[in-house]
């Protein structure tokens, strides 16, 4: 008989999410490729003030108990919003983390089931979270590479307790690792300077004042919202979303690696989102901002960045996609990396049948990396 309890937990308990954030401890004591989340950002996940998709989704978090010890934690969340949009009945599945135990990784999955299937749920998947913006998918495959920040990374055997359990691919998704050339490729070049002169597309850099009284936060997750409404999974961000991420990452990051595309009538018709790599210092947080955190974090932003480029989003407003948009994007960074010391870039997550956002890296020679899948499987009814 398995001594194995999952309790669904208050947010507002100090000492339940004590156990939520710090049951991974033990998981990854010794993983040198895990990259751990900021404390301050799980707690904020819970938060309706922080976290503005709790107003049209419901979560609820669970932590595993052996004898007293956490052994492993996940999170039920409901998005209405996407249920509504997909005609789905969906519970998702997140944050999960587990010993390997069979025990504990069964009870956790019956915890979210059971807890769906009272809200009249028919279909359990993840791991997914609120929004796309989130942590999405389970590593697969490439549990030697390094994580990163805004990425799940995951032991190997998690793969092998989700099929015990039931659980089907229902997508997946890979990255692209690059390495950042010498010189941009003549093709880019070619394909900017035609779709400039003949389109009327220019690249323009923002600062801080054009992002919030400019009004360039709203107008580019707005973007976003065009560009991914037909992806997987995706439901639109609120206003008020779109106010958090913008405080969350574009106030923060270097604005010289953040290239916004627009027309003659000074329409935003492409953006790409990205910022150095903080994995490194990050693991030296230990996922916590005081006493010293803050420091690795303003080091390695400010005077040391290690050598790789997140490419978190890149977006082309619908009508322009496949119309040289991204050669502007690649024209505009490949310089701006190698003047700045950055060695290679990775895209975050791409869904393994998005063709058109996968060739377009063919001429950089890319490797697809760090499989992640989202798993399903039908609520069997009680």
């Amino acid at each position: 008989m398995s001594n194995v309890s999952v309790k669904a937990i208050e947010p507002s308990s100090r000492k339940a999410m004590h156990d939520f954030i710090h049951v991974v401890d033990g998981i990854y004591r010794d993983c040198q490729q895990y990259v751990p989340d900021m404390e301050s950002d799980i707690r904020g996940q819970f938060n309706p003030r922080k976290n503005p998709g709790l107003e049209f989704s419901v979560v609820q978090p669970f932590v595993a108990y052996r004898n007293g010890v956490p052994v492993g934690r996940i999170v039920g969340v409901i998005n209405n919003k996407a249920n509504a949009r997909w005609q789905t009945r969906n519970v998702r599945f997140s944050m999960i983390e587990f010993i390997d135990d069979d025990d504990v990784s069964t009870a956790l999955i019956c915890a979210v089931e059971h807890w769906g299937r009272e809200r009249g749920m028919e279909t359990i998947h993840g791991p997914l979270g609120i929004t796309d913006f989130d942590k999405e998918g389970m590593l697969v495959e490439d549990f030697h590479l390094m994580g990163s920040m805004n990425t799940i990374y995951n032991p190997d055997y998690y793969p092998r307790h989700m099929e015990r359990l039931g659980f089907t691919k229902e997508v997946d998704w890979v990255q692209v690792h690059i390495e950042v050339p010498a010189e941009t490729p003549a093709r880019y070049v070619r394909v900017s300077q035609y779709v400039q002169e003949q389109m009327g597309l220019r690249v323009i850099k923002l600062t801080n004042r054009d992002i919030t009284a400019g009004g360039y936060g709203q107008r580019l997750f707005q973007l976003l919202n065009e560009a991914y409404a037909p992806l997987f999974g995706f439901s639109e961000l609120s206003p008020r979303q779109i106010d958090s991420f913008v405080d969350k990452y574009l106030r923060l990051i270097d604005k010289r690696l953040l290239p916004v595309v627009v027309n003659r009538e000074g329409e935003v018709v492409g953006v790409a989102i990205t910022m150095g790599i903080l994995n490194q210092a990050m693991r030296k947080t230990h996922g916590r901002l005081l006493p010293f955190g803050w420091f690795h974090l303003l080091t390695a932003m400010k005077l040391h960045h290690e050598e790789g480029v997140e490419m978190l989003l890149v977006a082309v407003r619908p009508d322009h996609q496949g119309m040289g948009v991204n050669a502007l994007f690649f024209t505009d960074l490949i310089p701006i990396y190698n003047r700045l010391g950055y060695k290679w870039a990775e895209t975050g997550p791409q869904l393994e049948d998005n063709m058109r956002e996968l060739t377009q890296w063919k001429v950089l020679h890319p490797q697809y990396i760090k499989r992640r899948r989202c798993y399903t499987k039908p609520l069997a009814q009680q």
